[in-house]
């Protein structure tokens, strides 16, 4: 067992994403049962209500969290935030719940300066990341995920990666056989996100319907980049 769950531990609350890696590390984190949940976190688009990168609707993430059965808070980020705005939107949040909080609570699997960046930013306020996941083989994750009742679809692939024909996909074995060579089984380097409608974690399914796929570019002083989202609806 881990450094961090031998403390004497106070109460967390779990950065929701929709997608399957936060419900697996959901999963992990409930059946460890070493200190309470008071709520999840989950960052919406302040101009479009959608959950940043997997384009799901506020609307249908409330749906999704109804059927989880715990509470939601939601931090609104403006259009084409820079990173300045968003740690600041972040850092207020977090600050308004410090002093009830000891811990968060991330799906990240291997992205070390990804960790040491969520690390860095909360140490500012005492708050300890916590990563359930961390360092588990990818193909084993997304094995398990399958294995354990977990049902997702694919919302949001990179363009340069995927085709257009994977966006829309259930994410099951036939899905993770369809993957090119470099392509990370659960998504890891920002391949592919999906959204979870059932599982251990669910009281009952969420219902949902699909949409068009649809074509969203990107662009940074660097470059140009494109996603498919598979639209959905509540």
């Amino acid at each position: 067992m881990s450094d961090i769950y031998q403390e004497r531990m106070s109460a967390a609350i779990f950065n929701w994403s929709t997608g399957k890696d936060s419900a697996m590390a959901l999963h992990k984190f409930l059946n460890e049962e070493r200190m309470p949940l008071k709520f999840l976190l989950t960052s919406v688009s302040e101009k479009y209500f959608r959950v940043s990168m997997h384009g799901i609707k506020e609307s249908l993430l409330d749906q999704q969290v109804e059927c989880i059965g715990l509470e939601l808070k939601k931090v609104y980020i403006p259009e084409n935030a820079s990173n300045e705005t968003y740690e600041k939107v972040m850092f207020d949040f977090f600050s308004k719940h410090a002093g009830n909080i000891t811990h968060s609570v991330f799906g990240d699997i291997n992205l070390e300066d990804l960790r040491v960046y969520r690390e860095k930013q909360l140490d500012k306020l005492d708050i300890k990341a916590v990563f359930p996941l961390w360092e588990i083989n990818t193909a084993e994750l997304a094995k398990n995920f399958i294995d354990q009742g977990f049902k997702a679809l694919v919302v949001s692939v990179d363009a340069s990666k995927l085709p257009k024909e994977a966006c829309g996909k259930l994410f099951d074995q036939q899905f993770l056989n369809s993957l090119p060579e470099g392509v990370d089984p659960c998504g890891e380097n920002g391949e592919f996100h999906t959204f979870v409608f059932d599982g251990p974690v669910f009281r009952y399914p969420v219902k949902f319907t699909k949409r068009e796929i649809v074509y969203k570019e990107y662009e940074t002083p660097a470059s140009t980049f494109g996603f498919w989202y598979c639209d959905l609806d509540n």
